[in-house]
């Protein structure tokens, strides 16, 4: 493991179909560093003290814009979107009418298509030493959505260590819009070994529990004597093979969980982690009502990280705030209905400490 091996903009200069790509580095006051590609608008690296003061990379990415490119993408750092998570067979219907998207999770859809949000250049329209915004227009029937839907995504380093992440949107036609951010996270450091052993406390006291193809049933479900009881810090890899149908279903975690117990911020306070090498610890906040946890249990080696090590299975954890799996098919779940008089927005921070 090479945690100081800088990503190389050179790798992330490119032309995808008449628009550049690029690697933009932003850095706070107290050293921390973070670089993006505007290629899916991803997070590549995010740099960090350690509790000894060296330097950790706590995402996990990729080495060039080429190997993003790839059909085995698994969304390391991107902006996913126009929903991010799973529909049900791929359809929705708006007044009446149905929609079909491609099926890319078989039977269902994930996270916005083929080549969603992912796969497509961001227009950079602000970019300074703590801040970058990016823009995508995603045009009426993309993918299969109704509506031109016009979406600003701004990154943000602050000196409290924090990095922010504030989605707006805006339709001319009614849709539906789950955003969130794919980042992978490993506090011990990219390429250091699983996360089995990362503490973990979820401000959360339900989870949507799913059929064997990841869709909810559409009910919300208790923690209390369940493998999911995250209330109280835990190892993340205590109970992630017990014999629990829905650990089955979805591999290890790979579940939503219901937000709104604790409020900090202004917003829901989403989770505690701690790294149990590094002493690094991520407190997590949002404004949506949901989180998906996910212990990175489809990944299998066959990428090459930018420390130079494989992304083997469960070395990374996500943590993407967004609304509920499916929530276009399940009444009781919150809307993800956009109208075109309303502009969507949601804020989401992760913040750092050693």
């Amino acid at each position: 493991m090479n945690n100081l091996i800088f990503p190389d903009a050179v790798c992330y200069q490119t032309n995808i179909k008449g628009k550049k790509t690029n690697l933009y580095v932003l850095e706070n006051n107290n050293g921390m560093k973070a670089y993006f590609t505007n290629f899916g608008g991803r997070l590549v690296a995010l740099y960090l003290p350690n509790r000894d003061g060296n330097l950790v990379n706590v995402t996990l990415g990729l080495q060039s814009v080429a190997a993003y490119q790839k059909p085995t993408d698994v969304y390391y750092g991107a902006i996913v979107g126009r929903f991010a998570n799973r529909i049900a067979k791929g359809t929705f219907g708006i007044d009446g009418k149905t929609y079909q998207l491609a099926i890319n999770n078989a039977p269902n859809a994930l996270h916005g298509g083929k080549e969603g949000f992912h796969q497509v250049v961001w227009e950079v329209i602000n970019y300074d030493a703590q801040s970058l915004a990016l823009f995508y227009l995603s045009k009426d029937g993309e993918e299969g959505f109704p509506g031109n839907l016009a979406v600003n995504v701004v990154y943000s380093l602050t000196d409290d260590n924090e990095l922010t992440i504030s989605y707006e949107a805006k339709t001319d036609r009614k849709t539906i819009l789950n955003l969130t951010n794919h980042a992978y996270f490993n506090l011990n450091g990219e390429g250091s070994g699983t996360i089995l052993n990362h503490q973990l406390q979820l401000f959360a006291d339900e989870f949507t529990p799913i059929d064997k193809t990841s869709i909810p049933f559409g009910n919300l479900q208790g923690l209390t004597n369940t493998p999911f009881d995250f209330r109280a810090m835990t190892a993340i890899g205590a109970r992630i093979d017990e014999p629990h149908e829905q650990l089955l279903f979805g591999n290890g975690y790979d579940h939503n969980y219901v937000l709104g117990a604790k409020k900090e911020k202004g917003m829901n306070k989403v989770a505690k982690v701690k790294g149990d090498i590094s002493g690094i610890e991520m407190d997590v906040y949002t404004t949506e009502p949901g989180v998906q946890l996910y212990t990175g249990n489809y990944l299998a080696g066959v990428h090459t990280l930018n420390g130079g090590e494989k992304d083997y299975r469960r070395t990374g954890f996500c943590l993407e705030t967004q609304h509920f799996p499916d929530s276009p098919n399940q009444p009781h779940f919150p809307t993800t209905i956009l109208q075109p008089e309303a502009i969507f927005k949601s804020h989401t921070i992760y913040q750092f400490s050693a």
